[in-house]
């Protein structure tokens, strides 16, 4: 009496999951795609693409090759997109290391035999131009970017960044067409977009990996849309601004010029990258760690920007900003030594006699340049 049970078991799955492909779609209508990327934020988004089966009849990763960094190269780089790649058990290829030669490159089958509307080229991250020779394998409405950010905001390599630095309460991710360089970089259609808030205490990273989720879900909206032919693309709309590459000039701080409350946010935006830092009186540079806005600062900080003082109850060095606002440094790390506390700096130069009457003033750049 078993048997019968069983096969009825059997067949009544079998049945359900007959079902279940039949209204799926067909594998001649998925895309196969060529996903290229690198960092964290590429990693998100194809762990969402991965997850969405119904979209994709193929798979393939093309990133960066290992490198050695550091000091002498003794570091080795490794891509985290080929690290996830691996463990997913997706196809992976390295582009060349030089950008020169990524200009020449072709990739692998079958994104090099034709133009085919089922091949789609998706980048997330890549912080590479893909050239016009690259593109013309694949055709216009299936070159496909994800970008974190409303575009025509903040169009280039750093939108998460100078989102947090300008302190928008709003940014978001949109899913575009890529263009030739010639015609515009980040110039493209947009296929859909999803605006998010942004927390007054967010890092580059909390937003990264926020963004980068929205964006692998919309990106899966987006062709599951194109598959049933329901998908569409609108020309951007609105004022146009630009996110350019996140320079060392951009991590140097100013108090005379800065207020405490825009250093927290360069802090937060790109401290991940670069170390927060300003200049000390002998010319050297100190990197600033976890700074704050002091909301209730003592009586006994000085009123002129630039000027510093120690709070020994908290360990921290107090800064007077351009505003009249004050900035807390609870850690810092002079140039060639290690970390310690404020209150550690602040004995050191003491013992260098850099302290007068109580205060210690830094010093801006500029007068250091000839």
């Amino acid at each position: 009496m078993l048997w019968p049970r069983l096969s009825h078991f059997t067949s009544t799955r079998a049945t359900r999951h007959a079902r279940k492909i039949s209204s799926a779609p067909s594998a001649k209508d998925k895309f196969k795609i060529l996903f290229l990327g690198r960092e964290e934020f590429s990693c998100i988004v194809l762990k969402e693409l991965f997850a969405a089966e119904d979209v994709w009849a193929s798979l393939d990763i093309a990133t960066n090759p290992d490198e050695n960094i550091g000091r002498r190269g003794s570091k080795l780089s490794i891509s985290p997109l080929k690290t996830l790649g691996e463990s997913l058990e997706i196809p992976v290829h390295l582009i060349p290391r030089e950008k020169i030669d990524f200009r020449h490159w072709t990739p692998p089958a079958p994104f090099s035999e034709s133009v085919s509307p089922n091949n789609l080229v998706v980048t997330a991250s890549f912080g590479r131009i893909l050239s016009s020779h690259f593109l013309d394998l694949f055709a216009p409405t299936r070159r496909l970017n994800v970008h974190p950010s409303l575009l025509p905001k903040y169009r280039g390599p750093a939108p998460i960044q100078h989102a947090i630095l300008s302190g928008d309460s709003a940014t978001g991710v949109s899913i575009i067409s890529m263009l030739k360089r010639k015609e515009g970089i980040d110039a493209g259609d947009v296929w859909g977009s999803k605006k998010m808030a942004v927390a007054s205490n967010a890092t580059y990273l909390d937003l990264q990996n926020s963004l980068a989720l929205q964006g692998g879900k919309l990106l899966v909206s987006v062709l599951r849309d194109m598959i049933s032919g329901t998908a569409k693309a609108s020309p951007q709309v609105g004022e146009v601004s630009h996110a350019p590459l996140i320079t060392y000039d951009d991590s140097i701080v100013d108090f005379t010029t800065m207020s405490a409350e825009s250093i927290v946010r360069r802090y937060r935006a790109i401290g991940h990258q670069r170390p927060i830092t300003v200049y000390a009186l002998d010319g050297c540079t100190i990197q600033l760690g976890s700074p704050s806005v002091e909301s209730q600062p003592p009586s006994f900080v000085r009123d002129e920007p630039g000027v510093s003082c120690l709070y020994r109850s908290k360990r921290s060095v107090l800064v007077r900003c351009v505003d009249g606002s004050v900035l807390s440094i609870p850690n810092m790390k002079p140039e060639a030594s290690h970390w310690g506390t404020g209150k550690d700096w602040w004995n050191g130069v003491k013992g260098m006699n850099f302290v007068k009457n109580g205060t210690y003033r830094f010093i801006n750049k500029r007068y250091l340049e000839p």
